[in-house]
């Protein structure tokens, strides 16, 4: 039932995220050289809040949870799962107080309305992922960002989505090179649930009446441990906060 009303609800979904897309691309513009970052980044936060009520049309319901007290003014690397791009736009606006930029595949910065010019404007590192080097001062220059800004970083260490809600292995590579540039970083897990059902069919139809969950985790003080543990740290905290194995029916 949930697949057939895909069929019916998600292009409804789609003309709605894509309308979005289109209207906010020169509101961003207007507001990034009229205005500059501050109405620049209330454009991409607005966006993104329409975005995830997009969502409801499908039937979906977004739950985040953030219990803990996390600092203002401090860098935070957010460290979550990945398990399908519809995880991007509710993470951009739960955690829009504290500035969040994404390491994002170079490709998403180009032809894609809205999303490519924030991806250039806004602060992200666009990364190619063919280009170790590029990728690695791509990365630093984040971690500058971070440092000078007090802005937070999105990282999904696992590299790909999760076709099925299982967690892969982190990498510890690009966490390394944020906390070199910005050692004070706090780092904060994040467990995201039932969003690869989504898109378990593929793009059409889109999996509806869902109940996706994106959770805050204990933060973890890197302080001067080795990073691969605090790594493992935050992986086993997302595994923990996860169902022991993926939900395989509807």
């Amino acid at each position: 039932m949930r697949k057939f009303l895909g069929y019916i609800l998600s292009p409804i979904h789609y003309i709605l995220f894509g309308l979005l897309l289109v209207i906010f691309h020169p509101i961003q513009w207007i507001c990034f050289n009229a205005f500059g970052y501050k109405a620049h980044k209330r454009s991409v936060d607005t966006l993104n809040f329409c975005l995830v009520c997009s969502y409801y049309v499908l039937g979906d319901i977004v739950n985040f949870t953030n219990k803990k007290n996390l600092p203002i003014g401090r860098p935070i690397i957010f460290i979550a799962n990945h398990q399908s791009l519809y995880d991007i736009p509710v993470m951009i606006w739960y955690l829009r107080k504290y500035h969040a930029k994404f390491i994002s595949k170079i490709e998403l910065a180009k032809g894609i309305p809205s999303i490519s010019y924030n991806l250039r404007h806004g602060g992200a590192a666009n990364i190619d992922r063919k280009d170790s080097r590029q990728s690695i001062t791509e990365i630093a220059k984040l971690g500058t960002r971070m440092k000078e800004n007090k802005w937070s970083a999105m990282i999904f260490p696992e590299g790909t989505r999760s076709k099925d809600g299982t967690v892969k292995t982190f990498q510890v590579g690009g966490i390394a090179t944020l906390l070199k540039k910005c050692p004070e970083a706090l780092i904060v897990p994040i467990a995201i649930n039932n969003s690869w059902k989504m898109v378990r069919y593929g793009q059409y139809p889109l999996n509806t009446f869902l109940n996706m969950t994106w959770e805050v985790l204990t933060p973890i003080e890197p302080e001067k441990r080795p990073l691969e543990e605090v790594v493992l740290e935050a992986e086993n905290a997302i595994r923990k906060a996860l169902p022991p194995s993926p939900l395989k029916g509807e």
